[in-house]
């Protein structure tokens, strides 16, 4: 992680947003209370509601409440998105690359494990030094993790971008799925499985009624 907590306080002005933003070359700060503690986010995304005509309707739903507080808002207390994401110096770095994949964002805030301050800020691209294992490695690592737990890999086809691994295709059996996506979870350099298109040919899983 770096060891720059890039933080404000929730009654930090907009141009005090900007100013940081600006100054650390980032495109999110965290908001901290009076503790030192994460409560939200303010990322450009944000700040730029400013520049959007959304109205007044009644009935727009609560993400449009929100982003219309967010537009009104003065200060990084009324603009920032809650609660925030954090993480703290002994998350694992999969963890962590996890969360930002899942919640489409480049930073997270680093907090003591104790007190819940803020202690520093992990990047993207501080994460992505160690996930720059080459795709082929990592697809040829899968499919040896596959092929103990002897699964045909004529029936799979698995894909690497990113550190995302795509599995597709069928398993035998419903009781191997998660052992196989725990097991590629661990191989090093995967940030994510997607594997919402991988079928089994027998649910083993299921418990037959009982005969009456």
């Amino acid at each position: 992680m770096g060891k720059v907590a890039i933080a404000v306080r929730m009654d930090a002005s907009f141009a005090d947003l900007v100013a940081t933003m600006r100054r650390f070359g980032v495109g999110a700060v965290t908001v901290i209370d009076a503790d030192r503690r994460p409560v939200g986010v303010v990322s450009e995304d944000d700040m730029l509601l400013k520049e959007i005509d959304l109205g007044e309707h009644v009935f727009g739903g609560p993400r449009r409440r929100v982003e219309q507080r967010k537009a009104a808002g003065t200060n990084a207390g009324e603009i920032m998105t809650r609660p925030a994401i954090t993480v703290t110096g002994g998350t694992p770095v999969r963890d962590a690359a996890r969360l930002m994949h899942r919640n489409r964002v480049k930073q997270l805030p680093v907090i003591d494990a104790m007190s819940g301050r803020i202690v520093g800020t992990v990047h993207q691209g501080d994460l992505l030094r160690v996930f720059a294992r080459p795709a082929a490695e990592i697809r040829a690592e899968i499919e040896r993790v596959a092929g103990r737990m002897d699964l045909d890999l004529g029936d799979l086809g698995i894909a690497v971008s990113g550190g995302v691994v795509t599995i597709k295709g069928q398993v035998p059996r419903r009781s191997v799925v998660k052992p196989l996506l725990h097991a590629v979870r661990r191989v090093e350099g995967v940030v994510e499985v997607d594997a919402d298109d991988l079928a089994f040919l027998v649910d083993d899983l299921l418990i037959a009624p009982p005969l009456l």
